[in-house]
């Protein structure tokens, strides 16, 4: 008896056993098929070609060419918002290089503004055409404007809308974290413009009638905050190509910029009244400044920078018609400035007030540049300006580790301070500058200069003068 129970009882645990492994195995199959279904119902992620907006205010590196340690896990990515595409086509625009599509970009524009995320697209391998328009805001966070196609004005001043401005053609206004990006190109059809026979242009023959020429420029952003300006070809404008007045908060990174080196006043980036600016990675060849920087600016950092030919790097001019111009803390590094008529230059005229402040330039490369280094309180666009009692006052400007080779036809070094109110605080290290061809020209010009050599200096410049003027600009017209 004892035998049979015992029998009985093994043969009903074997049975229980092999019934709760069966129900695991069901159970793990049932899981395993609701993981294919769940990942064959759910959405598949869009594809599409637009730059994400980046975070805001913008990041400003202090090293452009900054990049991630390969060997660290990447971050992951955020997909926590999602772009709204406002394709211009989507609103009548053409693209065929000849009709009018102003109205379509205005519908975008308006649209695009009132999300958030919104991005007003012109899309590739199309051109569009559209006369003089400011897209203003304020808009919805992360506004994008995006060209990766051909985005152009009419063309020449006998096409232009005697309606519309002629002194501007793109102008953003108003807006606060917009980006301007794409792969395409911004043309500006200048060649008509560059022929008018008017200052600053030269007319038929070499003469040139009264100016100046009432040319419009070709992308303005004004009183706007935490842009980003990335990605972009800009050429041939009529006049500046990219200003930027009244903002704060600028992320300028790998433009191009063209236009002919005999093209007129087209500044390839001119920025004035603006603070907190990066301009980043970008080659700009141009008929004037490469970059120019005028009155109330500060906070700017230049790095990574191709300029020539051009004008050059310009802080100025500043000034004019007795005016009072502030400048500080404005820094130039890692840049190359070829086959252009100046290097690093400031430009002030005379009977302003105001000054110019903490300003270092480093490591720059010249290649056959007439007027490497200059100052010039003496600027004048006539010979009838005149000496006058006021200036700008010039102080705390560092030139290090300038090397290269100049054009003999003017001194490589030229400080021309004012005679009433002396630049200060001059330091020059590392400075070798060598003909490009010809004989050295070892005269460097300093008129009332103040300053020290860290190092000797190719050419000497033993006209710099030490220590401290007899008498320092403190007088209020010289605060900022």
């Amino acid at each position: 008896m004892e035998m049979l129970h015992y029998l009985l009882f093994t043969f009903i645990t074997t049975l229980l056993l092999h019934q709760n492994i069966n129900n695991v195995d069901a159970a793990r199959h049932h899981h395993h098929i609701s993981k294919k279904q769940k990942s064959k119902t759910a959405p598949a992620p869009e594809d599409n070609s637009v730059s994400p907006s980046p975070g805001y205010p913008p990041p400003v590196p202090s090293d452009p060419s900054y990049a991630p340690d390969p060997t660290l896990p990447e971050e992951p990515e955020n997909n926590s918002t999602t772009s709204c595409i406002f394709d211009v086509t989507d609103f009548g625009a053409v693209g065929d290089g000849d009709t009018d599509d102003t109205a379509a970009f205005r519908s975008a524009w308006k649209a695009a503004c009132l999300v958030e995320n919104g991005v007003v697209l012109a899309p590739s391998d199309l051109v569009f055409v559209i006369t003089s328009t400011i897209f203003s805001g304020p808009c919805q966070p992360g506004l994008v404007f995006q060209v990766d196609g051909v985005l152009m004005p009419p063309d020449g001043p006998e096409c232009w809308p005697k309606s519309d401005s002629s002194k501007q053609w793109l102008v953003f206004y108003r807006l606060d974290g917009m980006t301007f990006n794409g792969t395409g190109t911004i043309e500006g059809n200048g060649q008509k413009w560059w022929d008018l026979p008017c200052k600053p242009h030269k007319g038929p023959n070499g003469s040139t009638l009264p100016g100046p020429c009432d040319s419009p420029a070709m992308i303005r952003f004004f009183m706007s905050s935490n842009l980003v300006v990335t990605g972009l070809r800009i050429q041939n404008s009529p006049q500046f190509h990219m200003k930027f007045d009244g903002c704060e908060g600028v992320l300028i990174n790998k433009l191009s910029i063209s236009s002919p080196k005999l093209s007129p006043n087209t500044d390839g980036i001119h920025i004035e009244n603006t603070r907190n600016v990066g301009i980043y990675n970008s080659v700009i060849h141009n008929g004037d400044d490469c970059i120019s920087i005028g009155t109330g600016c500060s906070d700017v950092d230049i790095e990574a920078v191709t300029c020539g030919p051009s004008h050059g790097i310009s802080i100025g001019s500043l000034g004019p018609h007795n005016s009072h111009a502030c400048v500080s803390n404005i820094t130039v590094r890692n840049a190359i400035i070829r086959d252009s008529d100046n290097g690093l230059r400031i430009k002030t005229w005379q009977g302003g007030t105001g000054s110019v402040a903490g300003i270092y330039f480093e490591n720059i490369q010249m290649e056959n540049v007439r007027n490497c280094v200059i100052i010039d309180q003496y600027y004048c666009l006539t010979k009838a300006c005149r000496n006058e009692t006021s200036a700008v006052y010039l102080t705390d400007v560092t030139f290090r580790n300038i090397k290269g080779t100049y054009d003999v036809r003017s001194p490589p070094i030229h400080f021309a301070c004012s005679d009433t109110v002396a630049c200060t605080n001059i330091t020059m290290s590392e400075v070798e500058l060598l003909p490009y061809e010809g004989v050295l020209v070892d005269d460097p010009f300093c008129w009332n200069a103040y300053g020290v050599q860290e190092t000797l200096t190719i050419p000497p410049i033993d006209c710099l003068q030490e220590g401290m003027p007899e008498t320092i600009a403190e007088n209020p017209l010289y605060g900022c």
